[in-house]
Formats: structure tokens, sequence, C-alpha cells
């Protein structure tokens, strides 16, 4: 499969950006084609040569091979079955976070197989074209929800992409991959947005409360950063599992207070112990 494509890219932000660089190093595409609702990052993009040109979204599937959809989950719900109303042959994928509702919305649309729902598991907290990082994808993993439901043409040629692009690939039921991402992806930045919150509270009353801030506290914080135009819809998206998950992590949270509060240094020394057990999945 040596063929470039002319490839559309609705959203040309971070992480439409990045798959940007890695399309044209991997000779992937012939032809890059960004769909920006924002004048600021359409000429950012451009500036930053990510795509080649810059079309109103009609204007681009025409023109485009394949299309991809790099925009936040709330407006892919809304979009996804307009795009697949206006293409003839084209592939059509989503780089999204959450897919349940996504693959729900396009069930009986008669082009259904040409989209494929996938998930690069990769971010930052940063945003916009100029966030754009040059071989972010690579070794990593990406999702594909509900590959039985996709034309085979349009299956070989995503996998050959991120193939190209150094992804590990795995494939789940679009349920499946929201509950996962609930544990994995949403209640970290879920955490991260808390603590922030918790922090900037104190700082009100303690001035030299950031002067004292630590790389761990950086590292652990550093999430609460991220574009809240993209969080919100995943969060409301996938709340009822989100919410399964929060309302462990607080439980967890209670035994900590519980075991400090009381002084009991064995309860105490268990639930660390039991979480250092973590060091089997992330080394």
């Amino acid at each position: 499969m040596t063929t470039r494509k002319k490839i559309a890219i609705v959203g040309v932000g971070l992480i439409g950006g990045s798959l940007a660089i890695q399309l044209h190093e991997k000779k992937l595409s012939s032809r890059l084609i960004g769909v920006e609702s924002s004048p600021e990052h359409a000429a950012q993009a451009l500036e930053l040569e990510l795509v080649d040109e810059v079309l109103p979204l009609e204007e681009a599937i025409a023109a485009a091979d394949v299309v991809i959809l790099a925009i936040p989950v709330d407006s892919m719900v809304s979009l996804l079955p307009s795009v697949l109303d206006k293409i003839d042959r084209q592939i059509v994928l989503d780089l999204g976070s959450t897919k349940s509702q996504l693959v729900e919305v396009i069930s009986q649309h008669p082009k259904r197989g040409r989209f494929c729902a996938t998930h690069p598991m990769w971010g930052t907290e940063y945003s916009g074209p100029s966030a754009a990082v040059k071989g972010a994808y690579e070794n990593k993993a990406v999702i594909l929800c509900n590959p039985e439901q996709t034309d085979e043409d349009v299956l070989e040629w995503v996998k050959h992409m991120f193939t190209k692009i150094g992804m590990r690939q795995l494939v789940m039921e679009a349920k499946a991959h929201d509950l996962h991402a609930a544990y994995v992806s949403h209640i970290s930045h879920i955490t991260s947005f808390a603590l922030a919150n918790t922090v900037l509270e104190k700082e009100k009353e303690e001035n030299a409360i950031f002067e004292l801030a630590s790389a761990g506290f950086e590292s652990t914080v550093r999430l609460a950063k991220s574009n809240p135009a993209m969080w919100v819809p995943i969060f409301l998206q996938n709340k009822v599992n989100i919410l399964d998950v929060l309302n462990e992590h607080i439980e967890q949270l209670k035994k900590f207070r519980d075991s400090i509060r009381d002084d009991k240094t064995e309860e105490l020394r268990a639930l660390i112990e039991d979480a250092n057990k973590i060091r089997r999945i992330i080394r």
C-alpha cells in the first residue's frame, strides 16, 4: 500500500497537528488539508506548515481521500453524521477519547462502513497548532473500536497508517473502551483538576505555597493545564463510567484520610504497599 492520499484533518490542534507531522514524514499524504473553525489556529497551522492549505469543511471533504476528525467529542457527535452524508467513498476516522455515543449516533447510517472509530492513547496538557509534537504517536497504543462495522478497505488503510507512524493496535468494543478510558485517562485528569483547585484555594491563605512546589507536585498537577473545551465534553459523555471510578477513588481517599486521622500506622502502610503494586504495570 504505497499510494499517498489527500488527507483532510478537521481540527489542526495538538492531536490533529501532531498526526499531520507524521503523515507527512511517513509519506502517507500527497496533500494535507486543514479545516479550522478558529482563524487564528488556521493561520498558525499554515505558518507551522502542518497543512498545505485550509479549506471550508465541504470543500475539504470533496478534495480528500481521507477525512480525520480531531475535534472535541461533543462536536464530533454532531458533525460525524453530516460528514458521512457528504462523502462518496472516502475514508473517515476520528481520534476522540469517547466512543459509545459516537458509534451509536451513526449506527444506522447507510455509509457507516466508511467510518473507523479510533483513539490514539497520547496527549499533553497543551492545545492548539503550536502544541503539535513531532513523533508524538511513536510507540504508543491506539484503540480500534468496533472494527467489524468498518469496511475492509477502510480498516486496511487505517491499520496501515497507524503501523507506519509506529503505533501498536488494540481492538475493543466501544463500551469497553469507554470504561477502560475512564480508569486510565479520565480519572487522572479529574484528580489533577481537583488537586490544582485545592492548592489554589489554599494559596489564597498561604502565598509561599508555590515556592515550595517540587517536581513531584508539578507532575501530579500537570494535567490541570488541559483545555476545558476538550475535557468537559469527555467527562459528560462518559459520565456513567467516570462516576463509577470517581466514587471508588473517593473511597480510597477516605481510607487514607481515616488512617492518618486515627494514627493507624499499619493500615496506612498497607494502603501504600497496595498502591506500590502498580509497579507491575508502570515501570
